[in-house]
């Protein structure tokens, strides 16, 4: 049997996340993973020849997408911002209702070229239509999360058989780069019975599990005073709404047994007093889609409060269905964008700070802590490249500032760009 070829990649800078940037810094790999990260002398000292010099460039993990919706990419532009959340959710329920097998096809498949041009390489992606997988999934290098959608109050269907419906699908899937979650979508689109039902199976068989939860001033007052437009939508479906008026989302959750280690709470953008701490204490991990926070206005969000307790917060793109577009103007599923509207909105945290919300926080809100978003031993081999001529004390303000594609991007050891 055969060594396994190790490659080099030399790069100006190499900046691993999950240590200081290194100037004149390579990366070895062997297949799909990474064997070290160093400084360019030493490897060159040892007289080593399999060597790729990427110029002129910094050398970063992929980013980490936590939360995206690929099947809405197609709607970018298509939905104003609304002056209620209810409205944004009665008008994009409206364009699904238009769309067919094939939309839904060529809108995700639109959506992770875009991820893949601006630096994404994993995604945890929230999946309506469970029929697109696994075709799409081999369509695409991206490491995938999918999480398996649930809602069932218009339907009216039993929790148990929706629950059973979704775990039958995960059964059929095939093991290997993309993987599989389940999505209770929101407390106010599900039962408190399919809340407790999924984080139980999560607990057992070991599933992420993916939940919108406080997105809105109209879900807290819903769940927190039992009032308001929200509920009396809601009400009018027909959903038993003896579980409002109990306290917040977060603490509605926590009475469902569904605050776990396993749970991406998504969104988080009200609390009540203890929330935080209460997430914390379950281990959950927060994901924060900064431009679909300022598309719908919402107050600002929690993050010093949410960071003092303890809890992981990573970003997300969310869809492009909830992304302001300018007229005339392309706007993207983009990562990038992302970090750069954060800093907008809290410019006192660091760069550094920012670029692991997009990264290791995120590979660790997925289960995949030193496995992506880092360049280290063992950690997969994949990692993007942008342009820089700069000093090493200035990477991490060029990344911030990057736009445009990525000058290069490997998964699992191959090149997938250019």
């Amino acid at each position: 049997m055969q060594p396994s070829t190790i490659n080099y990649l030399r790069a100006r800078v190499v900046l691993p996340v999950s240590r200081t940037p290194i100037e004149d810094g390579v990366v070895a790999y062997s297949g799909n993973r990474i064997l070290s990260v160093g400084r360019w002398r030493d490897v060159a000292a040892a007289g080593q020849s399999r060597v790729q010099d990427l110029g002129e460039v910094i050398l970063l993990p992929g980013l980490v997408n936590a939360h995206c919706h690929l099947d809405y990419t197609g709607m970018a532009g298509e939905l104003a911002p609304p002056k209620r959340f209810i409205d944004w959710l009665q008008a994009i329920t409206s364009n699904k209702a238009g769309w067919g097998y094939s939309d839904f096809a060529e809108s995700w498949l639109n959506g992770a070229k875009m991820l893949l041009r601006t630096g994404s390489t994993t995604v945890g992606d929230t999946e309506m239509i469970p029929e697109l997988l696994p075709e799409v999934w081999t369509a695409t290098p991206l490491r995938v999360l999918s999480f398996l959608e649930m809602t069932g109050v218009k339907s009216r269907r039993p929790p148990t058989e929706i629950l059973r419906e979704v775990l039958e699908k995960i059964i059929s899937l095939p093991a290997g780069r993309c993987q599989i979650g389940l999505s209770p979508h929101a407390p106010y689109s599900t039962t408190a019975e399919l809340l407790r039902i999924t984080a139980d199976a999560a607990r057992t068989q070991n599933l992420r599990v993916a939940t919108h939860i406080a997105e809105s001033d109209q879900e807290f007052d819903m769940f927190t005073h039992g009032k308001g437009a929200m509920f009396e939508w809601i009400a009018r479906s027909g959903r038993d709404m003896s579980d409002c008026g109990l306290g917040s989302p977060v603490q509605h959750l926590e009475r469902q047994g569904a605050l776990h280690p396993n749970l991406l709470a998504v969104h988080v953008n009200y609390l009540a007093t203890g929330d935080a701490k209460l997430l914390a204490r379950r281990k959950v991990s927060v994901v924060h889609c900064p431009r679909s926070h300022d598309y719908f206005h919402h107050q600002p969000f929690p993050f010093a409060e949410l960071v003092s307790a303890g809890v992981n917060i990573c970003l997300g793109t969310d869809s492009l269905a909830s992304v302001y577009k300018p007229r005339k103007q392309k706007v993207e599923l983009n990562m990038f964008e992302e970090m750069r509207a954060f800093a907008a909105a809290h410019p006192s945290v660091s760069r550094a700070a920012i670029l692991e919300m997009a990264t290791v926080n995120g590979a660790h809100a997925l289960g995949m802590a030193g496995q992506v978003g880092e360049l280290s031993p063992d950690a997969f081999a994949d990692l993007i490249t942008i342009p820089f001529a700069g000093k090493v004390a200035d990477a991490g303000q060029a990344v911030l500032h990057h736009a445009g594609k990525v000058a290069a991007a490997m998964i699992d050891g191959k090149w997938i760009m250019p």
